[in-house]
């Protein structure tokens, strides 16, 4: 389904550590918005909702809500450390285009 990079992994990991509301895990969803009609939304969360697939990877759960998953079917999840800034970059084999932000794909 969604795949992790060793590099995300570590900065998942590291961001569960450190935030003071409980977190067992990171939520991704598509919300419908953005300059190529979808964005990706993602944040810690503690717990599922009754709507999300649930999986592990490197010690991390990743609650997908279904309605999201064949977006995201294929995606992988890196952390990069650039000059131009640090973030999670997403490859969507899914995506027939995306902005240069990396952050909305139609």
């Amino acid at each position: 389904m969604i795949n992790l990079t060793v590099s995300a992994i570590n900065a998942l990991k590291a961001a569960i550590s450190s935030t003071a509301q409980p977190a067992s895990g990171l939520r991704i969803m598509i919300e419908g918005g953005g300059c190529q009609g979808f964005t990706y939304k993602m944040g810690l969360a503690d717990e599922p909702s009754s709507d999300e697939t649930v999986f592990e990877q490197g010690g991390i759960k990743v609650f997908v809500d279904n309605a999201s998953r064949a977006h995201l079917s294929g995606t992988t999840i890196d952390f990069v450390v650039s000059l131009e800034g640090s973030g999670f970059r997403f490859d969507n084999p899914n995506a027939k285009s995306s902005c240069s932000c990396g952050k909305s794909f139609g």
